[in-house]
C-alpha cells in the first residue's frame, strides 16, 4: 500500500543540532538518508521537506501518463533493485518505490515534513550552518555541520509560462502540467498541448485515448528515441540470477549504453542523427512530414532526447487520434489558437507544457559569516560544491543519463567527507581556488554544451566552471565514479580546517552538548 504522508514523531520546535541536514525528501534526499544511516552510524542527520509527502517530483506531478524518461535500473538506487516488470515506469510506481525505500531503511523517522528552508548562514567560529526554516507559519532554527542540498532544481510554486497574447480571452480550460487538476475531464474534447519536450510527448498519447483529438503544437522539433517499456533482458536475468546480481548486471549494461550513446552524439552526431530519423520514418511512414516535425536544427544531445516507450506517440499519430503542428503562436482567442501561418487550432483544453522555472539551491538565501553568497561569482567544485562556501554540497544529476546515477555518487562522497571530519577532528571543508587560476582559467557555464531553454534561462545564476579538474561539472558516469569513490578527499583544492573560534576538541564537546 502506498504511503506518502509524513508520519514521523513530533519534534521540538527548539533549535536542534545535527551533524548533517539533508534538504528535500525526493529521490535524491531519500537515497542520501539511506547512505548516511548505513555508512555514517556515528553521525546524526535529519531531512527537512517542505511538503507533507515523500517523493519530490514523483509526488508533485500527477498529469496523465507521467513516467520516467530513463530506465529504472539506472534511475533507481544502486542499493535497492528495481523489481517491477516495466523498466520505463509510471509515476505511481516510482513514488511507491521511493516510499518503500524510506520505510525499508528506516529513513522516514528522520524526516521533518512541512519544513521549508528559507535561509542558511555559515558560522566559521562554530563550524556550523544555522538554518532558518519555515514550519506551520512560524520560523524555527536548526544547526548542522554539513548541509546536503537535495531540493531539486526547479520551483515547486510556478511552472514556466511564456506570454501568450490573448490568453485571457480563451473560453476553455487552460492547464499547466505541474498543477494538473485531478478532476479534469478531457473525454471527447479537443486538446492542444503546447510543447515538444518529454511532458508533451507523454501527455499526447495518454490523453488521445479518450479525447476527441489531441494536437501537439511545437515551435521547433525534438529528437525522439523509441524503446520498449519492458526490458526483456533485465527480466530474464532476474528470473535466472540472484536479484542483486541481475540488477547490477543490468545497471552496468545500461550505463555503458548511455555513455556510448552520448559519446556517439559528440564524436559522430550525423550518424546518430540519421539513425534516429530513420526510426521515426519507419514508424510514421507518410502520415506526416518527418523533416518538418521531427528533425531539429541542432545535433542529438545538444538538448535531451525524448523517450517514446512502446512507440505510443507514433501509434496515436497513425491512428489519427493525434497530430503534430510545427508553427508559432500569433494569438490565443476564445476558441483556440491562431498560428502565424494563418492556421487556427480549435481547442476545448489547452495544456501549456512549456517547462519549468529553475532555481538555484531551492531558492533559499545563503551567507557565509553574514556575507551573502553570489553563486554566479564563484566556481563549481566537481559540480557539487561552490568555491569559498564551506560544508555545503549540492546534488544535481546528469543531463545525459539518469539523474540518480550522479545523486548516488554525491551521497557516497558526502558520507566519505563526514567520516573524514570525524576521523581528523576537523569541522570545515571548503573549496579554494587560487587567484591566479581564477584569473587565467576560461569561464564556462555550469551546464555547458546543452542548449535547452529551461537551462539557458538561468545558467548565469549558477557557479561557473573552468577547464581544469576539479573546477568542472563533469557529466561522465565512469570517470565520476572513480572521482567520487576513490580519489583522495584532500586533493589540494578542498581545504580542511577546524572551527576558527574553538579548537577541535572543544568543537566536539559543543556538538555533544547540543
Amino acid at each position: 500500500m502506498e504511503s506518502t504522508v509524513g508520519t514521523s514523531k513530533a519534534f521540538s520546535e527548539e533549535s536542534a543540532y545535527f551533524d548533517v541536514i539533508v534538504v528535500g525528501a525526493g529521490l535524491s534526499g531519500i537515497g542520501a538518508g539511506v547512505r548516511l544511516q548505513r555508512d555514517c552510524p556515528d553521525s546524526s542527520f535529519a531531512i527537512i521537506e517542505r511538503r507533507e509527502a515523500i517523493g519530490g517530483t514523483w509526488d508533485i506531478f500527477r498529469y496523465p501518463g507521467i513516467r520516467s524518461d530513463s530506465d529504472m535500473h539506472t534511475l533507481g538506487y544502486d542499493f535497492k533493485p528495481w523489481s517491477a516488470e516495466k523498466a520505463i515506469a509510471d509515476g505511481t510506481s516510482i513514488r511507491e518505490y521511493v516510499n518503500a525505500t524510506a520505510d525499508e531503511y528506516g529513513v522516514r523517522e528522520h524526516i521533518r515534513f512541512q519544513h521549508q528552508l528559507k535561509s542558511a548562514n555559515w558560522h566559521s567560529e562554530l563550524g556550523q550552518w544555522v538554518l532558518s526554516v519555515e514550519s506551520a507559519g512560524a520560523m524555527v532554527e536548526y544547526r548542522c555541520n554539513v548541509l546536503l542540498m537535495c531540493a531539486g532544481y526547479y520551483s515547486y510554486d510556478s511552472g514556466y509560462q511564456p506570454e501568450f497574447p490573448g490568453k485571457e480571452s480563451f473560453d476553455g480550460t487552460w492547464v499547466h502540467p505541474q498543477f494538473w487538476p485531478q478532476d479534469l475531464d478531457y473525454s471527447n474534447k479537443k486538446v492542444v498541448v503546447i510543447g515538444s519536450g518529454a511532458t508533451a510527448m507523454t501527455l499526447v498519447p495518454n490523453m488521445a485515448s479518450t479525447a476527441e483529438h489531441v494536437t501537439m503544437l511545437q515551435r521547433s522539433p525534438t529528437y525522439v528515441i523509441s524503446r520498449p517499456s519492458i526490458d526483456a533482458g533485465a527480466n530474464w536475468l532476474r528470473r535466472h540470477l540472484p536479484e542483486k546480481l541481475a540488477y547490477a548486471l543490468t545497471r552496468w549494461r545500461n550505463t555503458v549504453w548511455q555513455q556510448f550513446f552520448y559519446g556517439l552524439s559528440r564524436v559522430a552526431p550525423s550518424i546518430l542523427r540519421r539513425s534516429l530519423l530513420k526510426k521515426v520514418k519507419s514508424e510514421v511512414g507518410d502520415i506526416l512530414d518527418v523533416e518538418k516535425h521531427f528533425t531539429p536544427d541542432y545535433n542529438p544531445w545538444d538538448q535531451r532526447l525524448c523517450l517514446v516507450p512502446d512507440d505510443d506517440l507514433f501509434e496515436v499519430l497513425k491512428a489519427g487520434k493525434a497530430d503534430v503542428v510545427t508553427d508559432h503562436i500569433a494569438q490565443i482567442d476564445a476558441k483556440g489558437i491562431l498560428l502565424k501561418s494563418g492556421q487556427h487550432l480549435e481547442a476545448d483544453i489547452i495544456v501549456s507544457a512549456t517547462g519549468l522555472n529553475l532555481l538555484v539551491l531551492g531558492g533559499a538565501e545563503f551567507s557565509v559569516d553574514g556575507e551573502p553568497v553570489d553563486f554566479s561569482k564563484e566556481w563549481t567544485y566537481k559540480g557539487m560544491m561552490c568555491s569559498n562556501v564551506p560544508n555545503m554540497i549540492q546534488t544535481f544529476g546528469y543531463i545525459n543519463a539518469s539523474w540518480t546515477l550522479r545523486a548516488d555518487l554525491i551521497a557516497h562522497w558526502t558520507t566519505r567527507v563526514v567520516n573524514h571530519l570525524k576521523a581528523t577532528g576537523n569541522s570545515q571543508f571548503t573549496p579554494r581556488i587560487s587567484s591566479a587560476l581564477a584569473q587565467s582559467m576560461p569561464k564556462r557555464l555550469w551546464i555547458d554544451d546543452f542548449s535547452a531553454g529551461y537551462m539557458q534561462r538561468v545558467m548565469h545564476l549558477f557557479p561557473k566552471q573552468g577547464d581544469q579538474s576539479p573546477w568542472v561539472n563533469p557529466q561522465n558516469f565512469r570517470k565520476d565514479r572513480q572521482m567520487f569513490r576513490d580519489e583522495p578527499l584532500e586533493d589540494g583544492a578542498l581545504s580542511f580546517e577546524s572551527a576558527t573560534g574553538v579548537d577541535a576538541n572543544d568543537a566536539v564537546e559543543i556538538k555533544k552538548a547540543s
